[in-house]
């Protein structure tokens, strides 16, 4: 329930889910306008998994990305305008504008990084965990994946080996219903993706994806089994992404009526009026909330307009190999 979140932390929920709603619509009209270069793959719609997931997690807690994971980024605190200079490829991106959207990682924050390989992150948490637990420290790392990434074989590898190790490892699916135009329907003869836990010796449960509360409660419990010694868990949040795949996608394979019957489940809506009905903010709060969001988003994209591009002079800087 809500109430395990203290009323500030409710709040900034908000605000996170805001910003993340606000980053991605803009990243998406400089695309249009040819600011951005390359593809990019939003998560309009799944705000709530991100924010809530994070949450639940300590600043020294680690993360693992994907290839949509602008959310998973701004929710572990990542400042806007060193992400969209990135976007943008400038030398003051994370990533001194070489990565783009697919790549960004955030060290000092914990953000290990995004991966445009699907599934490839699982490995890499795996041996995150592995690392914390040989250190004997108390860290846990949580990957975040996308259903499509659960018939992959670095999915059944990475949950075998954290649970015969019981690694402190949070394995979180953000089941967004197709994988690129491959319905989850069509892809697996289990209800529920949560059900393959069974088979490893771990937790699995299925939530609701966009229900900020039951993310976090589900993360918050996952984790301190994880801290404790106890090994990981999987998890399975039911969401819907709003944009196709990638910005290449042309949505043949989903009607309209879909799309706008996930949009009443905004969950960023939901948490909104959740706040309002519990006390927690009024209308004017909540909107100042939007703005403030909007505008931060505004002074990335003028500090990322205002940064240097990359010379070819410092082209090999970053290669090792």
């Amino acid at each position: 329930m809500s109430g395990n979140l203290p009323p500030s932390l409710q709040r900034r929920a908000l605000y996170l889910m805001y910003c993340i709603r606000a980053f991605e619509e803009m990243a998406e009209q400089l695309y249009m306008r040819g600011l951005v270069h390359g593809t990019m793959h939003l998560s309009i719609g799944q705000e709530a998994c991100a924010v809530g997931a994070v949450l639940a997690l300590e600043p020294a807690d680690y993360i693992l990305s994907t290839h949509r994971g602008h959310g998973h980024c701004i929710a572990k605190g990542a400042d806007l305008g060193r992400m969209m200079a990135e976007f943008m490829g400038r030398e003051s991106g994370y990533c001194r504008g070489r990565g783009g959207s697919m790549h960004i990682a955030d060290v000092e924050s914990g953000n290990l990084g995004a991966n445009g390989i699907v599934a490839g992150g699982l490995p890499i948490a795996t041996g995150v965990g592995l690392s914390m637990k040989l250190q004997g420290r108390r860290e846990v790392c949580l990957a975040f994946f996308g259903d499509g990434a659960a018939n992959e074989g670095a999915f059944h590898e990475a949950l075998n080996i954290a649970a015969i190790w019981q690694l402190p490892v949070i394995f979180f699916c953000e089941n967004n219903a197709y994988a690129m135009s491959m319905a989850v329907r069509e892809a697996f003869p289990v209800e529920c993706i949560s059900q393959r836990a069974a088979a490893y010796g771990m937790p699995g449960i299925t939530i609701d994806g966009n229900d900020l509360a039951a993310v976090y409660d589900a993360t918050a419990t996952a984790v301190a089994r994880a801290r404790a010694g106890a090994g990981p868990t999987l998890i399975e949040a039911l969401t819907y992404r709003w944009r196709g795949h990638s910005k290449s996608d042309r949505n043949l394979y989903r009607t309209q009526a879909e799309i706008e019957a996930w949009k009443q489940r905004d969950p960023i809506s939901r948490w909104r009026d959740r706040l309002l009905a519990n006390g927690i903010i009024n209308e004017t709060e909540a909107e100042a909330l939007a703005a403030q969001a909007q505008s931060e988003v505004l002074a990335a994209v003028a500090f990322a307009e205002a940064s240097p591009e990359p010379t070819p002079e410092r082209l090999e800087d970053e290669v090792y190999a």
